[in-house]
């Protein structure tokens, strides 16, 4: 048990709590395990990490490429496997769209990063 949980890392709020093993943010509801932040190595306190579908972790510019077939809304065609995109953005996007890009062919839309790899 922590003795002084940490502030949360979305709203700063210093009322957190412990539940079992996360971290409970009372204001946002945001909840976390307390190795995530900081333990990862060059990452600050409160920096989220986003990882691929493979582990690797993903940063703003890189580029990536698509490992499944995507279905998209208003395209007859889906977005391809192996379809390259480059100079992603992360973003805390809705439904764990976490990837703001843009691609060739369907303009901007936004990805996961579970159906991306670092290219």
């Amino acid at each position: 048990m922590l003795e002084n949980p940490p502030p949360c890392p979305k709203c700063s709020c210093e009322y957190t709590y412990e539940m079992n093993a996360l971290v409970v943010c009372p204001e946002c509801g945001h909840e976390w395990a307390p190795a995530e932040t900081g333990a990862e190595g060059g990452h600050g306190p409160g920096e989220r990490v986003v990882k691929d579908a493979v582990g690797n972790v993903l940063q703003d510019g890189d580029t990536v490429v698509v490992v499944k077939t995507l279905k998209v809304k208003g395209s007859p065609t889906g977005l391809k496997a192996g379809t390259k995109v480059r100079g992603i953005r992360l973003v805390d996007g809705v439904d764990g769209h976490d990837i703001d890009c843009k691609i060739d062919g369907f303009g901007a839309m936004q990805l996961k990063s579970s159906v991306v790899k670092k290219a």
